[in-house]
């Protein structure tokens, strides 16, 4: 099957699924390969900001999201045992302190909003396997592989908004930077009890974070900060001395917190890093999100950065074909207004991380 658009992008999360929205409205023929096989895929970095929230207000996607289902948090709580030492509340004109929203309604809104449009294509269980280049060395598409089939997808740009490890990277020969912080994350789900309020806990133990964010549908999400690395040592080791600060703090948790993490399966350990890729753009060809700039857990701003750069780009993008210049000096554009506030957002994440204990004094 051969395929032709202006644009085709890797990767249907959030930043890949909003750009693709964008750019169709602009009337930018779009093409979205997502390997997965739907939008409801495990993710964990799902809490937005009040800059993403204008953003999809901007767009007319808030109020969509909105009716499918979101959390408003009310504050932000950190725990020295069972007493509260620091509190964060709204400011002035604000009802909350950031917004849980399950990605599945993020992508499901945006999606919707696009159904109809002919400039907009999402491809679901595609994998990327080749990227393709011109004779001029732009690259102009991608091959892939869907239910077993080859796919050829041409395009005059590629976006690659595939992850953290992303495969449009690699092919590209992209170099990163990356940069280890010291520590992984477990992380857990249990259900809330009732008259659990929706706000995101912080306690101090033995000198690391442990993190409680409150989830849309009655979840709290879980996440302990563990020493780099040492996660296959711990899962020989019992449970207990991380279950336990847990249910000090909140005898509330004991019986959702027994019922579902009775073992190490019950965890997923992400390996912390943050990177930085050492170009964003070539020849047609353009990263976004975690492929460009991988954010730690920190802030929960991971996803922010990603949509940022899909609104920020849109604009760009649509002029650069029009004026069918997607050369690198022109796609630079994107890159220089971005890389400088992702820098200054990353060396805020590690100075959060190392001042975490103040938050306690």
């Amino acid at each position: 099957m051969n395929l032709h658009a202006d644009v085709c992008i890797v990767g249907g999360g959030p930043a890949g699924s909003l750009l693709g929205h964008l750019l169709a409205k602009n009337g930018v023929s779009t093409v979205i390969i997502e390997r997965s096989a739907g939008v409801n895929r495990q993710f964990r970095g799902e809490h937005i900001n009040a800059e993403t929230e204008a953003i999809l207000k901007e767009h007319q996607l808030f109020k969509k999201i909105e009716e499918l289902g979101l959390l408003k948090m009310k504050k932000v709580e950190y725990f020295a045992g069972k007493k509260i030492v620091n509190s964060i509340s709204p400011g002035d004109h604000e009802d909350h302190v950031g917004i849980h929203v399950p990605q599945a309604h993020l992508l499901s809104a945006i999606i919707q909003e696009s159904e109809g449009n002919k400039n907009f294509q999402l491809l679901f269980n595609t994998t990327v396997k080749e990227l393709i280049q011109d004779e001029n060395g732009f690259y102009s598409g991608v091959k892939a592989i869907q239910n077993g089939e080859e796919i050829h997808i041409s395009s005059k740009v590629t976006i690659g908004a595939d992850g953290r490890y992303s495969t449009v990277r690699k092919l590209a020969n992209i170099p990163t930077i990356e940069m280890t912080h010291g520590y992984d994350v477990l992380w857990a789900k249990i259900p809330a009890p009732a008259g659990w309020q929706p706000t995101t806990r912080m306690v101090l133990v033995n000198g690391h974070q442990l993190a409680l964010f409150t989830q849309t549908g009655g979840f709290i999400q879980i996440g302990w900060n563990i020493p780099e690395g040492s996660f296959p040592t711990l899962r020989k080791g019992s449970l207990q001395p991380y279950l336990e600060p847990l249910i000090d703090s909140f005898p509330e948790l004991k019986a959702g917190v027994s019922e579902n993490l009775r073992s190490w399966n019950d965890f997923v350990c992400l390996k912390v890093q943050s990177s930085r890729s050492e170009t964003w753009v070539e020849d047609g060809l353009i990263l976004i999100g975690d492929a460009a700039h991988t954010m730690t857990p920190t802030g929960a701003i991971g996803i922010n950065c990603g949509m940022k750069d899909a609104h920020v780009l849109a604009p760009i993008l649509t002029k650069a074909i029009i004026e069918n210049d997607i050369s690198a000096v022109q796609l630079k554009t994107f890159e220089m207004s971005r890389k400088n506030e992702i820098k200054t957002q990353q060396l805020m994440q590690l100075k959060q991380e190392t001042s975490f204990a103040e938050k306690f004094a």
